[in-house]
């Protein structure tokens, strides 16, 4: 979902920020950085995605993708669609295949891995109280995340490239990920809170696993956004990097590992079957989910909306990133 704050109240806790309510804007990352083109052998349109550049490079068995959302760097309708082919064509492309070893996504919006979900979808949908599509929205959401989760049944490791904020949405999808790289000061955050919703795709699952229950809750309810170097203390992030070499932190990782590639493939699969994580379980998250996003008043609705305006003027700061 989306989103911090510049002029709001900001409250230490620990070396941690935690944003209040009282007034609502999205914040400008910090520090600006374009991603380093991965150069693969292949041109970066292998699917011919409008919102997906993806890149193969054989020498290193990767497949490379960067989103480019069309607008905010938001999950918007047209790039769940395209994640649905993306995922469609690598398990067309490479079943059966020792060709690809590592799946690896990343951002081209600069400072930005994902703001989340598209708040102004979601404030149009609980005007008209269709929670149906609320529904649909959320199960795209979380059948993508459960598809990368199980590496689409193929003996891939999966690599998220964090090169700026991931908030709401954009940390839950991440958490979906075997490895997560995150270039130092990048931002890290559930802040649903902020109007009076909870992180209702994957989040609960993915955090409770891997944290325990109490530190998962506690995260969510606080809305604390963290950086990098604090997520990696948590272990929730695997690698940091310096700024702008997120990519060569990547390469790093592989060609370190790559001798490495089926026991650690095989850790990640004994994991998943020590602590399973469900299709249904996420599916019935969310409709939860929707059902508290039916129960939000105009009042949360106007926070939302003036997020989704300060996602604007974050488009218009990123210039013609993402377009």
């Amino acid at each position: 979902m989306s989103a911090t704050n510049s002029s709001s109240l900001r409250i230490s806790i620990g070396s941690s920020t935690k944003i209040a309510s009282s007034s609502v804007a999205m914040s400008l990352p910090a520090a600006a950085v374009t991603p380093v083109a991965p150069a693969p052998s292949e041109k970066a349109d292998l699917f011919g995605l409008r919102q997906l550049e993806v890149a193969y490079e054989p020498e290193a068995a990767t497949l490379w993708t960067f989103m480019r959302a069309q607008g905010r760097p938001t999950y918007n309708l047209g790039l769940l669609q395209d994640f649905h082919s993306w995922q469609d064509g690598i398990r067309e492309r490479f079943e059966g295949a020792e060709e690809l070893r590592y799946l690896v996504l990343g951002s081209r919006f600069p400072g930005v891995f994902c703001l989340g979900g598209d708040l102004d979808l979601f404030v149009e949908r609980i005007r008209r109280g269709d929670r149906d599509a609320l529904v649909r929205y959320g199960h795209s959401c979380v059948r993508i995340l459960y598809r990368n989760m199980i590496g689409l049944g193929l003996p891939l490791v999966t690599i998220g490239l964090v090169q700026g904020d991931a908030l709401g949405g954009g940390l839950e999808s991440l958490l979906s990920f075997n490895v997560i790289v995150a270039e130092r000061g990048s931002r890290f955050g559930l802040p649903e809170t902020l109007f009076g919703l909870f992180p209702g795709m994957g989040a609960h699952s993915f955090l409770t696993r891997r944290l325990g229950a109490a530190l998962a809750e506690s995260m969510i309810l606080r809305g604390t956004v963290y950086k990098a170097e604090e997520m990696y203390e948590m272990g929730l992030v695997h690698s940091l990097a310096a700024p702008g070499e997120g990519v060569a932190a990547v390469r790093a990782y592989i060609a370190q590992n790559t001798r490495r590639h089926s026991g650690q493939r095989a850790v990640y699969e004994a994991s998943r079957q020590v602590n399973p994580i469900t299709l249904t379980e996420l599916e019935s998250i969310v409709e939860v989910w929707a059902d508290a996003a039916l129960h939000l008043r105009e009042q949360n609705l106007k926070v939302m909306c003036r997020l989704v305006a300060a996602q604007d003027r974050l488009l218009r700061a990123g210039g013609s990133a993402g377009a």
